[in-house]
């Protein structure tokens, strides 16, 4: 039971920490949010993805790439309008989110994007190869929050600085080009198999 943890999670956390876009995307999130609701709404999107990747296995893989680009296109859209739509600090105010909108923020960044990725087909593969769905899972999750949590971090320790150096106006308009940025590659990457 305990080498199929370790192999799940060494497995699922080497497939999502190369060069994975919500590895960024999870960075982002906390260089602009609170770090511990980001993570919070990170932890349970990765756990119900990972969850439905343990239990319908290779069929997520089947999805139609037309409707998961679709909906990951959706998802980094509807941050970016949500980063652009919030008001801007004026000579130096900081108006702090609520840890609840910060972490629904998250958990609707991460569980809409990116389905029938490396990291779901890794566990799903690793289910039906062991079929102990339930270890698999505990592994996937593991892996997946342990990248979430390093990826934070990092945006975390860029949020003091960020605030310190770059003007509001910047950073807004920044976070929201770099949501476009990351929803067009997932997109393509979706559609097209590469990046």
């Amino acid at each position: 039971m305990l080498s199929v943890l370790f192999a799940t999670f060494g497995a699922v956390f080497l497939a999502e920490i190369v060069g994975d876009k919500l590895l960024y995307t999870t960075g982002v999130l906390a260089s602009r949010y609170r770090t511990a609701p980001v993570m919070l709404g990170m932890a349970l999107a990765f756990t119900l993805k990972m969850g439905v990747a343990v239990l319908v296995g290779t069929a997520i893989a089947r999805l139609p790439r037309l409707l998961v680009a679709g909906v990951t296109a959706a998802s980094f859209i509807g941050v970016a309008v949500a980063l652009w739509r919030k008001p801007v600090e004026i000579d130096g105010e900081r108006r702090e989110h609520t840890a609840r909108k910060a972490a629904l923020v998250s958990f609707a960044t991460i569980f809409l994007s990116e389905w029938g990725d490396v990291g779901q087909i890794t566990a799903a593969t690793m289910s039906a190869r062991f079929g102990q769905p339930l270890v698999v899972w505990v592994g996937a999750v593991s892996a997946m929050v342990l990248k979430g949590v390093l990826a934070a971090s990092v945006g975390a320790g860029v949020r003091g600085w960020i605030r310190s150096h770059v003007p509001p106006r910047a950073v807004r308009v920044c976070g929201v080009a770099l949501m476009l940025i990351l929803g067009l590659l997932s997109v393509v990457e979706t559609l097209t198999g590469e990046f």
